[in-house]
């Protein structure tokens, strides 16, 4: 088995018309607490870093898809609504990988929290105890290949 990789894992959207499974599920999630992911999801972002490859879609006809930014789409199921994923589309770092929302796996126990993402951004009402590693706004763009100038 891979360096951080636990054995597969299933899941599947709210009305169960799209599922997946996970070859070789990641051990760890992180939060992402940048504006575009509150929305999306209602609050931050939980999601696992899957590479492309070691998914595999059932029900791929029910997905939708949004071009959310310059370089990432955002997918949901069009039949419930539930989130899918968030994919960098810009020739990138991430771009081989999926964010997959762990909220969509059938089991997420055994889960390590270990990354936060756009903590400059995250509410004050909330927030994770525990010690991981928080990026600012800044480093987490440095960490997708991106230099803040570049946005619009």
């Amino acid at each position: 088995m891979k360096e951080g990789r636990m054995a597969s894992r299933t899941g599947r959207c709210m009305c169960g018309r799209v599922s997946f499974t996970l070859a070789q599920a990641p051990a760890r999630f992180g939060a992402c607490h940048c504006e575009m992911c509150r929305r999306w999801t209602g609050s931050a972002l939980l999601g696992m870093t899957v590479p492309r490859s070691e998914i595999e879609w059932t029900g791929s006809e029910h997905i939708e898809m949004l071009q959310s930014s310059d370089w990432a789409e955002r997918a949901w199921c069009g039949h419930c609504g539930s989130a899918l994923y968030y994919h960098v589309t810009a020739e990138r770092p991430m771009s081989a990988s999926l964010e997959l929302p762990i909220g969509l796996l059938d089991d997420a126990s055994g889960l390590s929290f270990d990354n936060e993402i756009y903590i400059d951004h995250k509410p004050d009402s909330f927030g994770y105890a525990g010690d991981r590693t928080r990026l600012t706004r800044k480093d987490a763009l440095a960490k997708f290949g991106i230099v803040e100038g570049d946005l619009q």
